[in-house]
């Protein structure tokens, strides 16, 4: 992957160039695929998501990024939905031994 994908959920801005996930806002962070865990929970009864982004192994997680989305916040992000598939695809393919 060489193009960059970005979105907008809430005050944060999230770019991932196929390698990097970076988000952007109050506490900018930066994943890299070979060392980081994406779940996505949810929608619960009321649409709400959560999403996590965790660094490290999953048995001792160096630093982990929540955030929370409404129904409606999940709507309004445009590209999200894009951007964590590619993140998935990423962290899947490192774990494969595919490049990154």
């Amino acid at each position: 992957m060489t193009d960059e994908i970005t979105a907008r959920a809430g005050r944060e801005f999230y770019a991932f160039d196929g390698r990097v996930l970076e988000v952007f806002g109050s506490h900018p962070r930066r994943f890299h695929v070979r060392n980081m865990d994406l779940r996505v929970l949810g929608p619960d009864r009321k649409g709400r998501r959560t999403i996590e982004v965790v660094a490290g192994p999953p048995e001792a997680p160096a630093s982990q990024h929540t955030w929370h989305l409404s129904a409606e916040e999940w709507q309004r992000a445009q590209g999200l939905e894009a951007l964590l598939e590619a993140v998935r695809a990423g962290v899947a393919s490192s774990a494969r031994g595919d490049g990154a």
